[in-house]
């Protein structure tokens, strides 16, 4: 079992960033791949980003590719997103998830945190 935690939301305006935090418990953090999906009002979730469990490998979407890095910190227990020049459609509910691989379907992702709300103002 693993409980996510995202941290880090808020108002930001357009051309701002803003650093999410993921924190996960549980011994067995580095075994998993981690992603960050969101999901804009009267939307559906989307994938945002992916890493491996060993944080070699890092897949985006393309509306994000440039703008946004995932990391991860497996001593730490934690996964960060990175986001730059934010843009007012980047609003929505941010959401860490685990999963057993990396893929970009939140069906096959395993845990997912209660999500975080990020605000872009134009």
């Amino acid at each position: 079992q693993v409980q996510l935690v995202e941290s880090g939301g808020g108002l930001v305006q357009a051309g701002g960033s803003l650093s999410l935090s993921c924190a996960a418990s549980g011994r067995t953090f580095s075994t998993y791949a981690m992603g960050w999906f969101r999901q804009a009002p009267g939307k559906e979730r989307e994938f945002v980003a992916a890493i491996t469990s060993s944080g070699r490998n890092t897949y985006y979407a393309d509306s994000v590719k440039g703008r946004v890095t995932i990391s991860r910190d497996n001593t730490k227990n934690t996964v960060y997103l990175q986001m730059n020049s934010l843009k007012p459609e980047d609003t929505a509910v941010y959401y860490c998830t685990a999963g057993s691989g990396v893929y970009n379907t939140d069906r096959l992702y395993d845990y997912w945190g209660q999500g975080t709300q990020v605000t872009v103002s134009s």
